[in-house]
């Protein structure tokens, strides 16, 4: 059960986490489980799952207040609860979860506390309304800037190719579901409320096997890496996402898969810096390029270079500016600005020291 689960212990940050430490830690747990670091090891995928599902809730501000409300009050000390099917009670135990939902408890009053879960966990949901999958993808400072496209893994569940989402063995005699009355879903609560969630006997589908599929072990689904082509829109920058309707997890009962969220990681590049729509860069002189003025033949993120002239007399810090040189974004184009360095020699032949202290004593200063 999803909602039993802590999701601080999931990531291994304590309760008063910043939204930092968060996704600090989830970046590097889903760096270190991640499908195509372990491509055999089903546990990983799985790891990797409740690492992405406990990020989703405590990435989003509302959710994780949500979230934090009902871990006060015991909501996932994992406590006896009853299961309300369409047939017999659940072996789980026969006492409610203690809420408060009833006269004086500590929801007491609180109207629609099964949307309250639902809006945590995604349960208690409408068929075809799946829990989006988030992923944080890199992508290349240029990728980022010009556009195009990235390949990204996603690991999901996809009906078993033995059973087709049956969960049933070829030949098995195929039941209704006592537990859930053949609805898919049981409930519990306390009072006033009751929380509908998938049936953990029949998987939402309502009927049972005599005998479970050996390929899926009767889940009806197998977990795999889906390859996704996802389109990079031009200045992209970091935090920015893209929501892909139906490249999620797929619905047991059938109906249409759930969305992938997209979440956008720029890599720094070692020359390029990014400020809006303008791109910056830093180059090199010497003292005599400096005092006399040169040209320079300098790169774009475009992929070609333009030349540069370098005034006589030009100052460390000048920036210089290369008309529509930047991001192109909604029909406006930034410009690359140049700032110039000058490199002090530190090594000097004895004539070039020579001629450094003349031309010294010549600029001398006098206040």
């Amino acid at each position: 059960m999803s909602g039993a689960k802590d999701y601080y212990k999931v990531l291994g940050v304590p309760d008063k986490a910043t939204a930092d430490d968060i996704k600090k830690a989830y970046r590097s747990l889903a760096k270190k489980y991640h499908p195509d670091a372990n491509p055999n090891n089903k546990e990983a995928a799985e790891r990797f799952k409740e690492i992405s599902e406990a990020h989703s809730v405590l990435s989003d501000v509302e959710r994780r207040k949500k979230y934090d409300l009902m871990r006060k009050f015991g909501a996932f000390a994992g406590g006896p609860r009853s299961w309300r099917g369409g047939g017999r009670s659940s072996s789980t135990g026969s006492d409610d979860i203690d809420l408060g939902g009833g006269p004086g408890g500590a929801f007491s009053g609180l109207d629609g506390l099964g949307d309250f879960f639902s809006s945590i966990f995604g349960r208690g949901r409408k068929s075809g309304e799946i829990e989006p999958i988030e992923q944080v993808v890199e992508i290349p400072f240029k990728l980022a800037a010009l556009g195009g496209k990235v390949t990204v893994s996603v690991p999901v569940t996809e009906a078993c190719p033995t059973c087709g989402g049956s969960g049933a063995a070829p030949g098995a005699k195929i039941s209704t579901c006592q537990e859930c009355g053949g609805r898919g879903t049981v409930s519990f609560g306390q009072g006033g409320f009751a929380v509908a969630r998938p049936c953990p006997v029949c998987r939402e589908r309502g009927q049972v096997a005599s005998q479970s599929c050996d390929k899926c072990s009767g889940k009806g689904d197998v977990s795999v890496n889906k390859k996704i082509r996802v389109t990079v829109t031009a200045g992209t920058e970091s935090g920015n996402k893209v929501r892909l309707k139906g490249q999620g997890q797929r619905d047991p009962t059938g109906a249409r898969p759930g969305d992938l969220i997209v979440t956008f990681q720029v890599k720094p590049h070692r020359f390029f810096k990014r400020q809006g729509l303008n791109i910056h860069c830093s180059v090199t002189l010497n003292v005599a390029q400096a005092a006399f003025g040169t040209k320079l033949q300098v790169r774009t993120i475009h992929g070609r270079k333009v030349v540069v002239r370098i005034p006589s007399g030009t100052q460390p810090g000048k920036k210089l500016r290369i008309k529509g040189q930047g991001i192109e974004r909604n029909g406006r184009r930034g410009d690359q600005l140049v700032e110039i360095t000058v490199k002090i020699p530190s090594d000097l032949s004895a004539r070039q020291e020579e001629l450094l202290r003349e031309f010294a004593a010549a600029a001398e200063l006098r206040y």
